[in-house]
């Protein structure tokens, strides 16, 4: 096949939705598959082959590099080849790239008369308990467009061939892998995350409204020292604690939320809009001051944050909110199997209300951030008998005051001095480690291959690991499972969106193979 053949057969993805109205129009019978494509191995062309018969035309959608969550260092080749690779194939009359950030969106957008699946999109479907859900959600999209068909045959696993021919992570993690899913196998990893859907969380923190502003160089100005950009979009997201409810929303399946907007400015249909349905909120406001806002300003091309700007009140709220704060928690708390605190440092944790959270919680969890807006004030020395904490490595450090000491020795000083039953410090490309009452650590390596922000990763991890320990899972599993949520984390731009818990077992799913 030509080079302008395999061209003319890659369409755009409007052009694409025209072909497909037009055959249909002819009276052709449209067949459409979907998928990463990242290896054409036997297994894809039996589907491709089987896919065919079903219809006079087929087309292929390929999801692009931006949106495959397939587990490390995936997809193996950029999405242009890919795509190429599809085209080259007789079997298939057009493909096209396309965003697959919610899943179906295109197949309902381009309405094919069949939607082909293979047999280990079902198998892999299955092993991750989700086969049911997912044909419920297709069935929604096709009733009265077009009908679902399987395709049997010879089955390869794409991931498998990948984990076992292509050197995808170290040495060191590849061999703590292989000990790790001996003695943990995958239904028991998804039968523990399962048991966490019953489990009450009250949430505490600060609420930030992320704004990115993307923007492209001009160049110096001629009157002052400075770099002039030009503004090009922005996008706003729900963060702080806003994110991490989503993502244990993705969990369990009650939550209730509690926060303080600013009276000024409270953005609260933005955010009640932004939390899933299953967020239950109370909020308090405070009058000195915005809801907390923290835009950033990002080189479009580089992909790069330039600076950022602000807009808090970060002193203590004033004692009348306080009073409000512990009315309502001394009178809900003990409804809770866990309590959270994401404290960001801005002014809503004071002392009476952490006092009232040690007091009454069954459990509780705490995760003090460093930020720009308060370095070397808000550590964790602060608070007293947790039984969960989550930290990076540079929060640790501040708290001990030790800059070059081996960070086993800095945990354990941090652990004896705030009496914390569990103390976990995520460690960047070092992974994590973590120690328990007893002084023993627990050291789990990264499984992140691809890092496109790392802005909320943190709160991923606090938001899935705090209640895997409160329900008593291994340590060791607390651990492994929070990696996998970092790695998961760090593709996602911001928190643009939460990492859910399906997208977790698919990732386990993976790197366990």
């Amino acid at each position: 096949m030509t080079n302008r053949s395999i061209e003319r057969k890659i369409l755009l993805f409007d052009k694409l939705i025209e072909k497909v109205e037009n055959l249909k129009q002819q009276g052709k019978v449209v067949v459409q598959t979907h998928g990463v494509f990242d290896l054409i191995h036997p297994g894809i062309i039996k589907h491709l082959n089987m896919s065919k018969r079903e219809g006079d035309v087929l087309i292929v959608t390929v999801i692009k590099d931006k949106d495959v969550r397939k587990g490390p260092g995936r997809p193996i080749f950029p999405e242009n080849y890919r795509v190429e690779n599809v085209a080259a194939l007789e079997q298939v009359d057009f493909t096209c790239l396309v965003d697959d950030e919610t899943p179906f969106e295109c197949i309902q957008r381009i309405k094919p008369d069949v939607f082909s699946k293979g047999r280990s999109h079902k198998r892999r479907a299955q092993d991750l308990g989700i086969y049911e859900k997912n044909l419920e959600k297709e069935k929604k999209f096709y009733f009265g467009q077009g009908r679902i068909c399987e395709t049997g045959g010879i089955s390869f696993s794409s991931s498998r061939i990948i984990n076992n021919f292509l050197d995808v992570y170290p040495e060191e993690t590849r061999k703590f892998l292989q000990d790790f899913s001996e003695k943990y196998s995958f239904d028991y990893i998804m039968e523990k995350v399962d048991e966490l859907k019953k489990m009450k969380i009250l949430l505490l923190g600060d609420g930030i409204i992320d704004e990115y502003h993307y923007v492209a160089t001009m160049g110096k100005s001629s009157k002052a020292n400075l770099v002039v950009n030009k503004y090009l979009t922005h996008e706003i997201f729900a963060g702080g604690v806003f994110a991490i409810a989503n993502h244990i929303a993705g969990l369990c399946e009650e939550i209730q939320l509690v926060t303080v907007l600013g009276r000024e400015d409270t953005r609260e249909d933005f955010i009640l809009n932004s939390l899933k349905p299953n967020v239950r909120s109370q909020f308090f406001y405070r009058e000195d001051g915005p809801t907390i806002v923290k835009k950033r300003y990002i080189h479009s091309y580089l992909n790069q944050k330039l600076f950022e700007i602000n807009y808090l009140e970060d002193a203590f709220i004033n004692n009348r909110i306080e009073m409000e704060i512990i009315k309502y928690l001394e009178s809900e708390i003990e409804n809770y199997d866990l309590v959270l605190i994401s404290d960001f440092g801005h002014g809503f944790i004071t002392e009476k209300i952490f006092s009232i959270i040690e007091k009454h919680s069954k459990t509780f969890g705490i995760n003090t951030q460093t930020n720009g807006a308060n370095v070397g004030y808000n550590l964790i020395t602060k608070y007293h008998n947790p039984n969960y904490v989550c930290l990076d490595e540079l929060e640790i450090r501040l708290a001990a005051q030790e800059k070059f000491t081996d960070i086993k020795d800095v945990i354990k000083k941090i652990s004896k001095s705030i009496n914390s039953d569990y103390l976990i410090a995520t460690l960047g490309k070092g992974g994590s480690i973590g120690i328990n009452r007893k002084g023993e650590t627990n050291r789990t390596p990264i499984f992140s291959s691809k890092v496109i922000d790392t802005v909320g990763a943190g709160d991923a991890f606090f938001a899935y690991t705090a209640p895997c320990f409160a329900i008593g899972h291994p340590l060791d599993l607390v651990s492994f499972i929070g990696n996998a949520v970092g790695a998961l984390a760090v593709q996602i731009v911001g928190n643009k969106k939460s990492v859910e818990k399906y997208e977790l077992l698919d990732f386990v799913h993976t790197i366990l193979k």
